[in-house]
């Protein structure tokens, strides 16, 4: 079946206070004016240092150069910048360009092509997607949507390994951008909607042999749970729970794939990254809490063992994942300093956690929250409304947010001057219903119903400013639909993002006020990176290509009168087709000579 089908409080504890935070300790980071991998760093920040481009004068920011992928689906990926030539990698057919930014127009350096296998856009859940590559030590690293992992040279774009590690056969593709660590290749798969059991795998950066594989269902020895295993709640705490926590053999099509964004701790030598949602979406099926999905692990990078684990939403009710970006920073807590991450979660809530032990230090809502009554802090457990359960035989409505959660895949930034992360996200509600599915390899695995809609006040996404330190939002910005692009802080204390409609703006840092703005060709669902040209000027750049899950009604020409059609994410986007088109086009930016 084509994906077009398919798609038919806690309150933050009184006994600490946070200081400023300040970014961890980190691997040998890119030069100040690259951008090696989709964050930037190992901690996740999406912050460049170059400042440059400032609040004072970002209002005259022109383009620079454009670039044309040649595809028309969604660009979710962000570009990388090694020296002189920048790298991108497209939706299928994931064409990797290398582009001599040395040259008046950062003509063409290479291409490289992996003619990946055609029949994986039929199984692609949501759109055909990429969401970027890595560089390290001479070689670029990325997936195709096929399921091969690939290691190119940077310099000639001559293809040096390439591994298959999954089977389309069964619903699974690859769509998330690989973390270097430790001379490894750390990538996941995809394939939730489809019954695809999850992992991660640690390839040799040298030769792509697979180091370790970790799985996110099943027994101990398949989910790398030993001696080291320390979870901070009782309830993680058992043998094989990801078996005991299922109904028989259930755990063998249960999801919690790794699709989303992993960060690395050099110091602690913790990778993070989190489990996606449980399968199917019928939460009836699937009785228990369906470890070890929609959580986060923290692994050695070296082994893969786990060393502790946090389940964002047990029993996933309403496909809210745990994928997630993790954003690695220091605070004081207690005047004491802490090493925490924040998490802005799908359920609606920001995470503050302890990320040496995975306690969670505060859980507070930064949308309408209609489906828990927040985190207890002592059990770690999120608190469902019963009222928002879904059930077979009924509807049940107002489940806000939406299935897509309050925010996506669609990564978040963090800047150490404002002290402030920055999260697009969206702002959706919807109606569901499930009912009984079965499962056929191959196929879609979903049993339910859906129709979303915009949630209160009317308007479907914002840009949220969210103070860690207080546990609230600075300011925010409402947009008519919802943001679906990532983030971008820069030190010249100004905040990037894109629009689904095509607008790719500046705001202030501190106040949120809109400084710049420029109307691309197509919407905005991809990355923003900013970096030091071979004419030492600074460039702000980002790929234009609406797509996506939320963008299906106009890549994949979905007819919205459907409302069911993308999983119900259609019956909130009728509007979306009238106010852009497809596209596919690299935009860059800088300041006047």
């Amino acid at each position: 079946m084509r994906w077009a089908s398919l798609l038919a409080g806690s309150l933050l504890p009184g006994a600490f206070a946070l200081a400023q935070p300040a970014a961890p300790a980190d691997a040998p980071p890119p030069g100040e004016g690259e951008w090696t991998m989709p964050a930037r760093d190992h901690a996740s920040t999406r912050f460049g240092p170059l400042a440059e481009i400032t609040s004072a004068n970002v209002a005259r920011l022109q383009p620079a150069f454009t670039f044309s992928t040649g595809v028309v689906r969604g660009h979710e990926a962000a570009p990388l910048v090694v020296g002189g030539t920048m790298y991108i990698v497209g939706p299928y057919p994931n064409v990797l360009f290398a582009l001599d930014l040395a040259k008046p127009g950062a003509p063409l350096k290479w291409k490289f092509e992996p003619r990946p296998d055609a029949g994986s856009q039929g199984v692609a859940c949501c759109d055909q997607v990429n969401r970027g590559a890595a560089y390290a030590d001479g070689r670029v690293f990325f997936n195709t949507l096929d399921n091969q992992t690939i290691a190119v040279d940077a310099a000639s774009g001559a293809e040096l390994w390439r591994v298959k590690l999954g089977d389309i056969r069964l619903g699974e593709t690859m769509t998330m951008a690989p973390l270097v660590v430790k001379g490894k290749v750390l990538v996941g798969n995809s394939g939730g909607e489809f019954g695809v059991r999850g992992w991660l795998v640690a390839l040799d950066a040298a030769t792509g042999k697979t180091v370790w594989r970790a799985w996110s269902t099943g027994p101990d020895r398949d989910v790398l749970i030993g001696a080291q295993f320390k979870p901070f709640y009782a309830q993680d705490r058992g043998k094989d729970l990801g078996v005991s926590s299922w109904p028989p053999e259930a755990w063998k099509i249960g999801g919690g794939n790794a699709w989303g964004w992993i960060s690395y701790d050099p110091e602690l030598d913790l990778i993070y990254y989190g489990t996606g949602n449980p399968g199917p979406w019928n939460p009836e099926q699937r009785p228990g809490d369906n470890r070890w999905t929609a959580g986060l692990f923290a692994r050695r990078p070296d082994t893969g063992e786990a060393v502790w684990f946090y389940q964002f939403s047990p029993h996933d009710l309403h496909d809210y994942d745990g994928v997630n970006e993790n954003i690695l920073m220091d605070a004081e807590i207690g005047g004491k300093p802490r090493k925490v991450l924040v998490h802005p979660d799908r359920n609606g809530h920001v995470y503050l956690m302890d990320r040496t032990s995975g306690e969670v230090l505060s859980a507070q809502p930064f949308v309408e929250v209609t489906t828990s009554f927040g985190v207890d802090l002592k059990t770690g457990r999120l608190r469902y409304d019963p009222a928002k359960e879904p059930k077979v035989g009924r509807i049940v409505r107002g489940i806000c947010p939406a299935s897509p959660g309050a925010k996506d895949w669609q990564p978040s930034a963090w800047s150490p001057r404002t002290r402030l992360v920055y999260i697009p996200h969206q702002n959706l509600c919807q109606d569901s219903q499930p009912y009984q599915v079965s499962y056929i390899a191959g196929t879609p695995y979903v049993g339910a119903e859906t129709r979303m809609y915009s949630g209160p006040g009317g308007h479907r996404g914002r840009f949220t400013a969210w103070d860690p330190v207080a546990g609230k939002a600075a300011w925010s910005k409402d947009e008519n639909f919802p943001v679906w692009s990532g983030a971008l802080a820069t030190a010249g204390d100004v905040v990037f993002y894109g629009t689904m409609d095509g607008w790719f703006k500046a705001l202030d840092a501190r106040t949120g006020a809109l400084l710049w703005q420029y109307k691309t060709e197509s919407g905005i669902i991809g990355q923003p990176v900013s970096y030091r040209g071979p004419d030492g000027k600074q460039y702000v750049a980002v790929l234009s290509g609406v797509g996506g899950w939320a963008g299906a009604v106009v890549a994949g020409d979905l007819d919205a009168r459907d409302g069911t059609a993308a999983l119900g994410f259609a019956n909130a986007m009728k509007d979306l087709s009238a106010a852009t088109r497809k596209g596919g086009k690299l935009y860059v930016f800088k300041l006047p000579d």
